[in-house]
C-alpha cells in the first residue's frame, strides 16, 4: 500500500508548523514570527495516516528567497496525493491570494482555518460553511496552538478529486496558457505550471524555458498585448478574486475592544524607545540567568558533581580495582570535563526559556523592526536580523535560516556576519570568567559582550556590503507582526527542550571525546607518561600560540590550550581548564584569578566572542555559502577582528590604569 503523502501550505506565522506538531505528534521549533520553517519536515500523521510534509510558510508560489524556492520545486518535481492549507481568519484576503494558487493545482486540498479568535477580535465574523461552499473543499475551524479542531481535520483527510479552480485571466492570456500547454513537451504539464510560468515564477522559468525556449516568445508577446507585465496582470486578477471571496463570507462588525497590540507595538517599536527596551529586557534575561534563578540552580549540581558523585565513583573504581590510570582518566579527565560543563546547564536552560518567550510572545519580530534602520546603513535590512537573533541560541541554526533573506548578496553579508552572535555555548565561559571577576555585575558584563557582538557584525556588515557590491537594490523589508500571546506552558518546555538538548548532546559526545584527548595530551608528553603539566603535549600546543596572545592579556599556555580546543566547540574552553587545572566549576574560578585580571579576563571573553566559529558552525557555512574561498574568509576574518579588538581593549585600560 502506497504511503499517503501531504503537503502543509500556508503564509509565514500562520500557526502551520503548530499544526504539523499536533497532526504528527511530532516537535518542530515553533515561534511567534515568520520565518521559522525554512526547509520541509516530514512527520508521520497520527494513526499511521501517511506522511505530512510541513513546508516553508510563503505568500506567493512565485519564490523571492532560497527557503520560499522550496515549496515551488517541491510542488514542480515532488510527488504528492493531497494538501493542507492553513490560513489565517483575520487575515483572510491576503491568505487567499496563496489559496487561489494551490486550489488551481487541481490536487485534493483541505483548509484549516486558523486565528478565528483573532479574526473576532477584530470584529470580523468569518463563516467557516460559506467559505466551503465558495470554494468548493473542506474547511474547518482550528486553532493550531491549543489543537481545538485539529482532530478533526485529522480523521477528515481525503485523496477524493476536487473541481480545479480556473480564474478568468482575460482572453489574451488565457490563449497563451492553451498556446504553452501545446508546445511544452512535457507528460507532467498542467494549466496551473502554465500559469506559474507566465506569472514569472523563476523555477518555472528556468524548468520550462530549458525545455521549450519558445515559451519565452508567448511571454513577450502576451505582455506586448496587455501594455503590462504578465505576472502583475494576474497578481491583480488574483487579488480581485480574493477580494470578492472574502466579501461574500466575511460580516464586519463594530467592535470597542481595545487592541493591545497597537498599544503595545507604540512602545516597543518606537523609533526612540523600541532599542533602549530591547538592551533592557536583555539585561533582565542575563540578570535572571546569571543571579536570580541560574546561578544558584548551577551552584547545587557543581556541589552534587564535585561531592557524591566524584566521591562516589572513586569509590566504585577502588572496588573494582581500576588501575591508578583509569580512575584519573575518570575523574580528573570525563567528570572535570564534562562536568565542568554540564554544571551550566540549569543557566543554558533558564536563559532559553526566557528566550522561547520572547519568541513565542510575537515580541522577538518587533525586534527586527527596531533594527530595520540600523540594519539599512549597513546595505541590509531588518530580516538579516532574525537569523542574528535564532544566533543568540546557537549560530548554526541561526546561518540556516538566512535562507529566507530574498537578496543573494544580503544572505551571504547576514551568514558572514551570524557568528559574532555570542551563541549558548560561550555562556559557560562568560559564566566562569563574569562570576569571577565581575560577581556583582554578570548580568550587565555579559549583556556588553551582546551588544560588542552585534555592534560589530554591524561594521563587518558594511565592510561586507561595499566588498559585495552588485547592481542589485536592496531588498524590501516585509515582515509579519503576529498579535501578541500569552505563550503556552508546553509549548515554551517543548521550545527550551528543543534548544537546550543540544546542549546537553554535545557533552555526551563533542565533549567527552573532547575531555578525554586534552586529558591525554595534559598526561602525557615526550618524557613519557604521568609528567608535569607544563611538560606535557597539551602545554606544547598551548605555547605555539601564547606568545602572540601576550598583548592581550593571556598569553599563557593554558589559555592557548583553551582557546585552540574551543574550535571544536565553544563549551570545550571550559572543560580544557577544568582538566588541566583538575578542579570543578566552583573551583576554578579561584584558579582562573591567579592567571588572570579583570581586565585580561574581560580581553579573553571578548576574544572567545569573535574569534574562529565552531566546526559546526564551519561546517554549516560550507554548505550555505557552496564555496570553500567564503567559507575560509567567513571562518577566519574573525580571528583578526578578535585580535585586533582584544588588543585596544587590553592596551587601552592598561594605558588608562585599569588592573
Amino acid at each position: 500500500m502506497t504511503t499517503q503523502r501531504i503537503a502543509l501550505l500556508g503564509n509565514p506565522n500562520t500557526g502551520k508548523t503548530s499544526l504539523f506538531n499536533r497532526l504528527t505528534n511530532s516537535y518542530a521549533h515553533v515561534g511567534n514570527w515568520s520565518g521559522v520553517t525554512v526547509d520541509k519536515k516530514i512527520g508521520q500523521l497520527r494513526g499511521n495516516r501517511g506522511q505530512l510534509i510541513d513546508l516553508p510558510g510563503v505568500y506567493d508560489l512565485d519564490p523571492l528567497s532560497a527557503d520560499e524556492a522550496v515549496v515551488a520545486r517541491f510542488l514542480m518535481e515532488d510527488s504528492f496525493d493531497s494538501m493542507i492549507n492553513i490560513i489565517d481568519a483575520s487575515q483572510l484576503e491576503r491568505n487567499l491570494q496563496l489559496t487561489a494558487q494551490l486550489l488551481e493545482i487541481g490536487k485534493p486540498l483541505q483548509i484549516g482555518l486558523n486565528m478565528m479568535d483573532v479574526a473576532d477580535h477584530r470584529g470580523m465574523k468569518v463563516d467557516p460553511v460559506r467559505l466551503a461552499s465558495v470554494l468548493q473543499v473542506d474547511v474547518f475551524p482550528i486553532v493550531a496552538r491549543t489543537g481545538d479542531g485539529c482532530d478533526v481535520l485529522l480523521s477528515s483527510l481525503q485523496q477524493e478529486p476536487q473541481p480545479v479552480l480556473r480564474i478568468d485571466y482575460g482572453s489574451e492570456t488565457e490563449q497563451a496558457i492553451e498556446d504553452i500547454l501545446e508546445i511544452v513537451d512535457m507528460p507532467e504539464m498542467e494549466r496551473w505550471m502554465a500559469v506559474q510560468y507566465l506569472a514569472g515564477n523563476r523555477v518555472f522559468v528556468d524548468a520550462l524555458e530549458q525545455r521549450t525556449p519558445q515559451v519565452a516568445t508567448i511571454r513577450k508577446q502576451l505582455e506586448q498585448q496587455l501594455g503590462r507585465f504578465v505576472h502583475a496582470h494576474i497578481t491583480e486578477c488574483r487579488r480581485h478574486w480574493a477580494v470578492a471571496t472574502r466579501a461574500a463570507v466575511v460580516t464586519e462588525e463594530q467592535t470597542t475592544r481595545t487592541n493591545w497590540t497597537e498599544r503595545i507595538d507604540a512602545v516597543v517599536t518606537h523609533p526612540i524607545l523600541g532599542l533602549p527596551i530591547f538592551f533592557a529586557i536583555l539585561y533582565l534575561l542575563f540578570h535572571v540567568t546569571f543571579n536570580w534563578i541560574g546561578s544558584p540552580m548551577s551552584d547545587l549540581l557543581d556541589g552534587f558533581i564535585a561531592g557524591p558523585l566524584s566521591k562516589g565513583l572513586i569509590s566504585l573504581l577502588s572496588t573494582l580495582g581500576a588501575s591508578p590510570f583509569i580512575q584519573d582518566l575518570l575523574v580528573e579527565g570525563v567528570v572535570a570535563g564534562v562536568g565542568g560543563v554540564l554544571v551550566f546547564v540549569p543557566q543554558i536552560f533558564v536563559l532559553f526559556f526566557f528566550i522561547s518567550f520572547l519568541e513565542d510572545s510575537g515580541y522577538m519580530a518587533r525586534v527586527a523592526i527596531v533594527m530595520d534602520r540600523f540594519m539599512q546603513m549597513v546595505g541590509l535590512n531588518g530580516k538579516s536580523f532574525i537569523p542574528m537573533i535564532i544566533g543568540f541560541g546557537c549560530n548554526v541554526p541561526g546561518i540556516m535560516a538566512a535562507r529566507s533573506v530574498e537578496e543573494e548578496r544580503e544572505r551571504l553579508v547576514t551568514i558572514f556576519i551570524s557568528p559574532f552572535m555570542s551563541c549558548s555555548a560561550r555562556l559557560p565561559i562568560y559564566a566562569v570568567f563574569a562570576g569571577s571577576f565581575f560577581a556583582t555585575n554578570q548580568a550587565l558584563v555579559v549583556l556588553s559582550l551582546y551588544i560588542l557582538g552585534i555592534v560589530l557584525a554591524l561594521i563587518a556588515a558594511k565592510v561586507f556590503s561595499k566588498v559585495l557590491a552588485a547592481e542589485d537594490a536592496t531588498s524590501l523589508f516585509l515582515v509579519e507582526q503576529p498579535p501578541y500571546r500569552i505563550p503556552q506552558g508546553l509549548t515554551l518546555w517543548r521550545s527550551t527542550w528543543q534548544k537546550g538538548k543540544g546542549f546537553v548532546r554535545k557533552a555526551g559526545t563533542f565533549i567527552f571525546g573532547g575531555s578525554v584527548v586534552i586529558w591525554l595530551l595534559a598526561y602525557t608528553g615526550p618524557g613519557g607518561l604521568d609528567v608535569n603539566m607544563n611538560d606535557s603535549f597539551l602545554a606544547m600546543i598551548g605555547g605555539i600560540i601564547a606568545t602572540v596572545l601576550v598583548p592581550l592579556g593571556f598569553g599563557t599556555w593554558q589559555a592557548g590550550a583553551a582557546l585552540i580546543t574551543g574550535f571544536l566547540a565553544k563549551e570545550v574552553v571550559v572543560s580544557t581548564m577544568a582538566i588541566i587545572y583538575a578542579v570543578n566549576e566552583s573551583e576554578l574560578g579561584r584558579h582562573i584569578a591567579q592567571q588572570f585580571t579583570p581586565l585580561s579576563a574581560y580581553s579573553f571573553m571578548v576574544f572567545v566572542l569573535l574569534y574562529v566559529p565552531c566546526l559546526a558552525t564551519v561546517a554549516v557555512i560550507r554548505r550555505e555559502v557552496g564555496s570553500a574561498k567564503w567559507t575560509w574568509i567567513a571562518s577566519l576574518y574573525g580571528l583578526f577582528v578578535a585580535y585586533g579588538v582584544a588588543f585596544i581593549i587590553y592596551q587601552t585600560g592598561q594605558w588608562l590604569g585599569f588592573a
